[in-house]
């Protein structure tokens, strides 16, 4: 239980800490003052101030935030101070600001991804028949288990994803496929056959397919700084749309509620992560992050995707959002907040 904490305290930190950081970088570029920058809520632990700024670590380690100079748009602010005070800086400004955090995160993300393939590469999945399907096309045209796939549609093939996606492009036209088997390369002509399938969410979709699965031989692969920067990039991107879409589906209704996680179950999976090792906690902190970026964009008042939202509406109506109006948001934005917080760790309680 203790390394769960532990490990559920580091991985906020970090988190925290890139997040709030982007806000911090981004103020200070466009003239900003910065009056706190803490880590934690609550009474200050320990410090130091620093210009105008008091970097803190405070007591409750479930959050963070950045004390901007004229932060409360309805307060009274010394006149000497409206040049440092975000408040009185353009829309576009304030929109960077606060956009700043949750792309922080992303940020955190790609760096995590980069540093694990520079130094780990990456596990490649070789495409290496293991069993095929009886009556497909894949029996039909001779495929057997252990044949290694070398290419298709004339192409060469690397790994069993790639693959995949070859065959996916086909759009079911027939293509030759070449493979390896006992050291001699062999090729036949298949057609892949339409078929219907789940995907990650337990809904049917219809694939092209050609009836074979994998014998599970992976292969360690290096891989150089540009391959690793652009993989990390593109990994980034692969789980945003991930998130993003099961965000989606959690309001439809396509998804169960009940996979909501919370606070518990955070720091069991870092935990466990932790005890896997240190490259398997760095990925779990990449994909957490990417998680709290879609979390803070999302349109509700107090999260920074609430704030980006009034400010939208500013740019299209060239007047700024009513202080009343933006009130009554962060009522609503903060009751939801704690609707959310009560309903994960509920669950992560009855579903541990």
């Amino acid at each position: 239980m203790g390394s769960n904490i532990f490990a559920f305290i580091i991985v906020l930190g970090v988190l925290i800490f890139f997040h709030e950081l982007g806000h911090f970088l981004v103020a200070r570029f466009f003239g900003v003052g910065v009056e706190k920058f803490s880590l934690g809520f609550g009474p200050r632990l320990i410090g130091k101030t620093i210009g105008r700024t008091d970097y803190r670590l405070s007591l409750i380690p479930l959050g963070g935030y950045v004390k901007m100079v004229g932060e409360e748009p309805d307060t009274e602010i010394d006149p000497a101070l409206i040049p440092i005070s975000f408040t009185h800086k353009n829309v576009y400004q304030r929109f960077a600001i606060v956009a700043a955090g949750p792309l922080f995160n992303l940020l955190l993300a790609v760096l995590i991804f980069f540093v694990v393939f520079m130094t780990s590469g990456i596990s490649v999945l070789r495409p290496v028949v293991g069993e095929v399907d009886q009556a497909s096309p894949a029996e039909r045209a001779g495929l057997q288990t252990k044949d290694l796939i070398v290419s298709i549609g004339g192409t060469a093939v690397d790994s069993w994803e790639e693959m995949s996606s070859m065959i996916k492009a086909t759009r079911g036209q027939a293509f030759e496929i070449g493979f390896e088997r006992d050291g001699r390369l062999r090729s036949a002509r298949i057609k892949p056959e339409l078929k219907t399938t789940q995907n990650l969410f337990g809904e049917e979709i219809e694939r092209y397919l050609i009836g074979v699965r994998p014998l599970g031989d992976w292969l360690p692969r290096k891989l150089g700084f540009a391959e690793s920067l652009a993989l990390s990039v593109s990994r980034t991107w692969e789980i945003t749309e991930l998130t993003v879409l099961s965000v989606v589906k959690l309001i439809q209704g396509k998804l169960p509620a009940e996979t909501l996680g919370g606070p518990i179950k955070i720091a069991k999976m870092a935990g466990a992560q932790a005890r896997e090792g240190v490259t398997a906690l760095l990925i779990f902190i990449a994909v957490i992050s990417i998680n709290l970026a879609i979390l803070n964009f999302l349109p509700i008042p107090v999260l920074d995707g609430g704030h980006l939202m009034f400010f939208t509406i500013e740019i299209i109506s060239r007047r700024p959002v009513s202080v009343k109006i933006r009130e009554i948001g962060q009522q609503i934005g903060i009751f939801l907040l704690i609707a959310l917080m009560i309903f994960v760790i509920f669950n992560d309680i009855v579903n541990p």
